[in-house]
């Protein structure tokens, strides 16, 4: 199983395809389908939980956080309608430099 994991882990480190894996590990259907199970699973979800929980317990931090950060560039899309507003920025921009070639 901890060559299982290496390899999983090697996979989204790298980017490497699942059918490309070194030969050092399992074969990569074993590797894509313990992946696959534990994905539909929410293994993944749950051991990052687990352990995001136990790094803000060592540091003296409430185990759930209770506050959120948003920067200024999402309150402001938000606020303006989502991709419409960055549509119609694009294309008043294009306007404007078609505009300024023909000068």
């Amino acid at each position: 199983m901890r060559e299982v994991c290496n390899a999983i882990f090697y996979v989204l480190k790298t980017g490497c395809q699942w059918g490309n894996l070194p030969t050092d590990f399992p074969p990569y259907s074993t590797v894509f389908d313990y992946y696959n199970q534990w994905r539909k699973e929410k293994v993944w979800q749950r051991l990052n939980d687990t352990l995001r929980q136990q790094v803000r317990v060592a540091e003296g931090r409430n185990a759930q956080p209770s506050a959120a950060a948003l920067d200024s560039q999402s309150v402001k899309t938000t606020e303006k309608g989502g991709s419409a507003a960055m549509t119609a920025a694009n294309k008043s921009r294009a306007a404007s430099v078609s505009s300024s070639s023909t000068r």
